[in-house]
This record gives C-alpha cells, structure tokens and sequence, in this order.
C-alpha cells in the first residue's frame, strides 16, 4: 500500500513521517504540516512526537540512512502504529526517489511508502515480502 501525495488527516494509529533538520525547524513542505497538523515538536529533528515522525534528510546522504534504517527499527516495534512515509529528502534536501526509496527495503509491514518509492522498491521488498495491496489514502473506498 501506497501513501496519498496529500495527507491531511490521520486515524489515531496512524503516524505522519516527514524530511526535517538536525535542528527541528519546520518551517515548510512536510515539516511545517508535521509541526501545524500531527504534533511535531520544534526544535526536535528526530523521532517520534505527538503523530509524526522526523528523520534528518538535511544533515548528508550518511546520517539520512542512518535516520531511515532507525524509523525502521522502531516501526518494527510499534506493529499497533501505521507509518505514512512522504517523500522524504526529495524536497529542499535535493535527493531524488531513486536515491532514498532504496533505503526501505526490509521496511516493516506497517510503513506505508509514497507511489514514488513505492515504484522502485516493490511490495516483495519489505519485510516479509507481503504484497500489501488493499486501502489506498489517496483514492476512495469502493
């Protein structure tokens, strides 16, 4: 399962995961609707706050892998919570779906990529392998 372009609302399990700096200054794109939406703290570039999730896409190609390869963990840890990953660093950071998709393979079965990384990393993937096919947040129930 994909992640809408546009999320503008969570179901209480869910988790809104968002490109940030070191610093935790949401001032725009994904960041700014993490800090006015889903209870990201400023000042808090890392981790779990309130129903988002910041990872460091501002800090190098290095520290952006070793953010995704933790959201990883601990998604792994929290089955009850659903993660809705945006595109991360393919905004002001300037890296492309091509370079940061790749660093969900082995993602849990709880994170629910964009179309864009979903493209490149397949369902067979992630952890599991799981074809998650089913809801999609960016089109209507049928």
């Amino acid at each position: 399962m994909s992640t809408a372009k546009i999320i503008t609302e969570l179901a209480g399990h869910e988790v809104f995961v968002f490109g940030s700096n070191a610093a935790g200054a949401h001032g725009a794109g994904a960041a700014r609707a993490a800090y006015e939406r889903f209870g990201a703290v400023w000042g808090e570039g890392h981790g779990h706050h309130g129903q988002s999730y910041a990872i460091d896409t501002m800090s190098g190609a290095d520290a952006l892998a070793t953010g995704v390869s933790r959201f990883c963990e601990y998604a792994a840890a929290h089955p009850d919570l659903t993660f809705l990953v945006t595109e991360i660093g393919c905004g002001i950071a300037g890296y492309v779906p091509d370079e940061v998709a790749p660093l969900f393979v082995g993602a849990p079965v709880n994170v629910e990529l964009p179309e864009s990384f979903e493209r490149i990393v397949g369902p067979g993937a992630r952890a599991g392998g799981a074809n998650r096919a089913g809801r999609r947040r960016d089109t209507p129930e049928r």
